[in-house]
């Protein structure tokens, strides 16, 4: 294997292709073939082939049909033709179709001829450079957007004219765009009046130092947190902006659960009845939030959060139960919803005082069997 360039020179004349292994085996590996079916098979076998030179008067196919198959079956290799004066209309055309590199007339110059391959081949690998850089970034753009897109703050890039350059999927998912909303005006993705809310609020945000971000009320109830982003070129040329959402209507309900959890987590005493109270408290945030009809991440998690710690207290208050009314509870039990309840638990390293004494009691009726049938809580 070696890696200086291919090419192919295709002529039913074996005095020609000797002639072309001559003048060009120094500087590439020469592969010749005198019938065009064979050169094709020839490509299949020894490609890459940088480029491919061809007679066009063949027997078997004229070398404006053989470079068309070639064109069809290896579109990045360079195509050449040898041709007379007579054929100078086909190869023409040949070329206006863009089958065809350039055409060589005979008879030829051997240092023009080498200067015509050489160009065609530092075309072929410009090409496939240019054709690896594309690649690797539309690759690069697709391990973007997945990154993006798993992010739990929206993103829209905004040009300086208003056209909307890249969408994540939160932002999709929060401004209610269920389209790829690329090249369009982000007043036409938005609709008249989201436009005129999340504009106000990003007018307000960059005209005043002091203002980090603006909270904006969608036509549908939803609450959002507003942040921008100045975009600037390397010549400090303003290119544009990114306006950052995060969807936040849960966040009011979020803090009345996180106020029922701290309050129960520094309880002191009994905590029976209070148990008993944050259940019914914490069925009522669950019971807004569905009755919001919001469905975000943010509002999904809360309402998860909700069930979790319902399970805990619930578990909490049968392990407390069984012990105070039952002689011989099954340890095993109490002992696997004792760890059920710390792992639903939101803090489960700020339990409750008598959970903790809860915890103990258990452990000693699974080591000892004795039970003095007390309630803890």
């Amino acid at each position: 294997m070696t890696d200086r360039p291919r090419i192919l020179v295709v002529d039913d004349e074996e005095a020609i292709l000797e002639t072309m292994t001559f003048t060009f085996e120094d500087d590439y590996d020469v592969l010749t073939s005198s019938s065009a079916s064979k050169a094709l098979d020839l490509l299949e076998a020894e490609g890459p082939v940088a480029v491919v030179i061809s007679d066009q008067r063949m027997p078997e196919m004229t070398g404006v049909e053989f470079l068309a198959k070639v064109f069809e079956s290896h579109p990045a290799t360079v195509r050449m033709i040898l041709t007379g004066f007579a054929d100078m209309d086909a190869t023409i055309g040949a070329i206006n179709d863009g089958h065809v590199y350039a055409y060589i007339t005979k008879p030829w110059e051997p240092d023009d001829l080498k200067q015509v391959v050489r160009r065609a081949v530092d075309h072929y690998y410009l090409a496939k450079e240019n054709e690896r850089l594309v690649s690797d970034l539309r690759d690069g753009h697709v391990f973007l957007e997945a990154i993006m897109d798993e992010l739990d703050t929206g993103a829209v890039a905004v040009d300086a004219d208003g056209i909307v350059r890249a969408m994540n999927r939160p932002a999709r998912t929060f401004l209610g765009v269920s389209k790829d909303a690329r090249g369009e005006r982000l007043e036409e993705v938005l609709g008249p009046e989201v436009f005129e809310q999340v504009s106000a609020a990003t007018r307000k945000i960059t005209e005043d130092d002091e203002v980090a971000f603006e909270e904006v009320e969608l036509p549908d109830g939803r609450r959002l947190r507003v942040a921008v982003h100045e975009l600037q070129g390397p010549d400090s040329r303003a290119l544009g902006r990114v306006v950052l959402t995060r969807e936040i209507s849960h966040e009011p309900l979020r803090r009345r659960f996180e106020e029922i959890v701290a309050k129960l987590s520094t309880q002191e005493g009994g905590v029976r009845d209070a148990l008993r109270a944050a259940q019914d408290e914490l069925a009522t945030v669950a019971q807004e939030a569905n009755a919001s009809g919001i469905a975000s991440p943010g509002m999904s998690e809360l309402g998860e959060r909700t069930s979790r710690t319902r399970t805990a207290i619930e578990y909490w208050l049968a392990v407390d139960d069984a012990l105070a009314s039952e002689d011989y509870p099954d340890a095993q039990l109490l002992i696997d919803r004792m760890r059920v309840a710390t792992a639903r638990w939101p803090q489960p390293d700020r339990l409750p005082e008598r959970v903790r004494e809860l915890a103990r009691r258990v452990e000693s009726y699974y080591e000892s069997g004795e039970n003095p049938k007390q309630r803890v809580l």
